[in-house]
């Protein structure tokens, strides 16, 4: 049997999330996906949750809404050493 290879973070995950009551496929760099999701363990909140307030406030289309807020609260952390 072989093993499948390791997800790398450039790699789409879709996830199926609900956002204002309705169910919708979100596709995402699993990057994002795993930021998104430390972000909302952190909050105390559920992916939903968050994607439904990230919806809330977005002017764009939701997935670059998402990856915008990922970045935007990766800012808060202070500058990155490249």
């Amino acid at each position: 049997m072989s093993e499948r290879p390791a997800i790398r973070p450039t790699d789409m995950k879709k996830h199926s999330v609900t956002v204002a009551g309705h169910r919708t496929s979100i596709s995402l760099e699993a990057a994002f996906w795993d930021a998104l999701q430390t972000i909302a363990r952190t909050r105390g909140v559920s992916i939903n949750r968050l994607i439904a307030d990230i919806d809330e406030a977005r002017s764009s289309n939701l997935s670059s809404a998402i990856r915008v807020f990922v970045l935007e609260q990766r800012a808060l952390l202070g500058p990155v050493q490249f």
